[in-house]
């Protein structure tokens, strides 16, 4: 058992000061607002429930940068996709792990404390299985559990290159399963997660175009208690092959035949209308937003204030892993609505409350929903993951307790979380991740050796 006593913690309650907080086995025991005295580990500042990363693709973070120089006269999503593919043909298992290890370093220091790994890479450069088939996923576990991150596993179904049965491309070649055998990667990748305190997995079918309706139905039920997760109306292309194929949109389609609730997770959503909006959010589903990772790809903008007002539920992920910041994907959230409506403060319900606290309590708890994980508040039962922000930084110096959040989502960003605890542990001191230098001389050996060829 370990005892934190912290100078301000933000509660279900609200911010209280002088927060004994006793830990056993990661998860918070009791937690006891002024209680100033007695034998504790000292957090100076202001703590706040650790955020989740509802969607990351580790290796992504590798070619940030790299896709930053004009395509072809219309360029898109899918002229990006060809420079991932590129990518990812050269990652050695060795790779994965060092850029995944790396990122999941800077998920910490930037705020959040466990990740969903939408995991799809999963054989070697040629296309054919590791002898472990779940060697890449063993990588992403070892990666986590390296630097202390929490982990949801969301092994990637992909059996197909478009819809209709369209045959897979070659950049494709590394993500393709059939159903025998993804349920024996799923096997292996429940033995790698064993070296992860508190890991979870569920299953992430790519999308419709990567998957049948039958494969779909079977893929959902190789993991009956775990979390679902699916790309969804990302691109207006993909919204008007569905309809092509099917005569519904993506999102119409899984409300009328997947039966979607609480476990699911539906990433993007961001090409939907008024109807698959409301009836979205009354399914229990979470939206995964990726608000950084939408503006780089050009997806275009969620409906926000609909989806809200309908009860829906939202988390954020950082998916491209682009930039790595709790602050900056929940800023870019709500400026793309204000670009988006020509107003401010749209992503809340009431008059005067506060954007940041709206933005963040949400995420919290629609994001530990989708990650099927005790977390999102600081409270008996969950996740000891605590986030604590510079309490003497100069953002702060005319804020007080009503306003600590949104100087740190619209001004400060990361430069403000000073220490992090994940699952109890101590991970980042002083703005820097107890092991940064031997994680960062692995990355930057590997991205030399990869580089050349993007």
């Amino acid at each position: 058992m370990s005892t934190f006593l912290i100078d301000h913690a933000f509660l279900p309650s609200g911010f209280a000061r002088d927060v004994r907080v006793e830990v056993e086995g990661g998860l918070i025991t009791s937690v006891e607002p002024d209680r100033p005295t007695g034998a504790a580990e000292r957090l100076r500042g202001i703590a706040v429930p650790g955020m989740p990363n509802l969607h990351s693709h580790a290796f992504q973070r590798g070619m940030a940068g790299l896709a930053e120089r004009r395509g072809p006269a219309n360029d898109t999503f899918w002229t990006w996709r060809e420079v991932m593919y590129r990518f990812l043909g050269r990652l050695s298992p060795e790779d994965v792990e060092a850029v995944a290890a790396h990122a999941y370093a800077e998920m910490l220091e930037g705020g959040y404390t466990l990740v969903g790994e939408f995991h799809y890479l999963h054989h070697d450069t040629e296309g054919r299985p590791y002898s472990d088939i779940a060697e890449l996923a063993g990588r992403i576990a070892a990666a986590a559990a390296e630097a202390g991150i929490g982990l949801t596993l969301l092994p990637c179904f992909y059996a197909q290159g478009g819809f209709g049965g369209r045959p897979p491309v070659e950049g494709q070649r590394r993500f393709i399963n059939d159903p025998g055998s993804f349920a024996r990667l799923l096997d292996g990748a429940r033995r790698h997660l064993e070296r992860v305190p508190g890991a979870r997995m569920g299953v992430a079918p790519h999308s419709l175009r990567a998957v049948t309706p039958e494969a779909l139905e079977t893929v959902v039920g190789l993991a009956p208690d775990g979390p679902v997760h699916i790309h969804a109306a990302e691109q207006w292309l993909e919204v008007e092959d569905c309809v092509a194929w099917s005569g519904r949109r993506p999102v119409e389609w899984l409300l009328e035949n997947a039966e979607l609730d609480q476990r699911w997770c539906l990433i993007h959503a961001t090409h939907m209308t008024a109807d698959e909006t409301v009836r979205l959010a009354a399914s229990g589903a979470v939206a995964g937003l990726c608000p950084l990772t939408e503006a780089s790809l050009g997806d275009g903008t969620f409906e926000g204030p609909r989806f809200l007002l309908g009860g829906g539920a939202f988390g954020i992920g950082t998916d491209s892993n682009i930039q790595i910041d709790v602050a900056a994907e929940l800023r870019q959230l709500e400026y793309s609505q204000r670009l988006h409506h020509r107003g401010r403060n749209v992503m809340t319900l009431e008059e005067g409350e506060s954007t940041g606290r709206r933005l963040f309590t949400a995420a919290l708890a629609g994001g530990a929903r989708a990650m099927a994980q005790p977390m999102g508040a600081i409270e008996p039962g969950r996740r000891a993951d605590f986030v604590v922000l510079d309490a003497e930084h100069p953002a702060l110096a005319a804020a007080g307790p009503e306003s600590w959040l949104d100087c740190w989502i619209f001004s400060a960003g990361r430069d403000l979380v000073k220490d992090v605890i994940a699952g109890g542990e101590r991970v980042v001191t002083d703005r820097r991740h107890h092991r940064r230098d031997a994680i960062a001389a692995r990355y930057r050996a590997a991205l030399a050796r990869l580089v050349g060829g993007v």
